[in-house]
């Protein structure tokens, strides 16, 4: 039987995976797939908890719901920003970008 334990473990695991990508990655892109990682596993864990504790309620899948617009704004300003920069400096590294130092 799959329980809750199980369900928080993997989206603990997802987090950590997406933390790592998030400060061990250079490029821009990897970085918001790590974002999106991370607010996938706070999903799971949105929706695992709910089911578990007040299955008759449908709060859990709300809020995962309302993370799934936030980040698919997120993504596209997300891209949108990354696609002017690479036009203007023809690179996705984050360590070449410097438009907002003095």
């Amino acid at each position: 039987m799959i329980g809750l334990n199980h369900y928080l473990i993997l989206g603990t695991c997802l987090f950590g995976i997406g933390i790592y990508g998030v400060l061990s990655k250079r490029n821009a892109i990897a970085v918001l797939m790590s974002v999106e990682l991370m607010l996938n596993a706070a999903n799971i864990n949105f929706v695992a908890v709910n089911h578990f504790i007040r299955p008759d309620q449908a709060i859990g899948q709300l809020f995962a719901i309302f993370v799934i617009v936030v980040a698919a704004a997120e993504v596209a300003v997300g891209l949108a920003l990354i696609l002017s920069i690479y036009r203007h400096a023809s690179s996705t590294n984050l360590n070449d970008f410097n438009l907002m130092k003095w």
